[in-house]
């Protein structure tokens, strides 16, 4: 039921992102499909502009994404999570991504089970710690 929750809390970010341009469509994922996807990790939904993802991570890189905002819904466990200030370290990985092994100056978020936090276009954000091995979220990914 709290999977379903947090995924309902997705899809009506992406319904208020959708009325701001974002093409659209009625998109339904049964239970079983995210509950399988969040075991292994990968997309929900695709649609142009927009991709919801089922994570299951531990601690990583910094990232800096061009033109993609994120929106992070915690479901399971807990992590710290460093967004904003200066990227250090920086190589691009791919296009549009840039991956750094640090961050000065950043803004310090706990998060926990519950938790939403939104991460605009080029700001740089890592989860630099993960006490419980492994946090599990839903990105609603939003591009530009």
């Amino acid at each position: 039921m709290k999977v379903l929750a947090a995924l309902t809390t997705a899809l009506l970010v992406a319904g208020y992102v959708a009325a701001a341009g974002v093409p659209a469509k009625v998109t339904f994922v049964s239970h079983d499909k995210v509950t399988a996807t969040m075991a292994k990790g990968g997309a929900i939904i695709e649609d142009p502009g927009l991709r919801v993802l089922a994570q299951r991570r531990g601690s990583g890189e910094v990232e800096v994404h061009d033109t993609t905002n994120h929106v992070f819904i915690i479901v399971e466990g807990e992590a710290t999570l460093v967004t904003g200030g200066t990227l250090v370290g920086g190589k691009q990985t791919a296009p549009g991504q840039i991956r750094g092994s640090d961050v000065k100056g950043g803004q310090t978020h706990h998060l926990t089970k519950g938790d939403v936090i939104t991460i605009p276009a080029k700001t740089p954000h890592w989860f630099k710690e993960v006490p419980t091995k492994t946090v599990a979220y839903y990105a609603v990914n939003i591009e530009n």
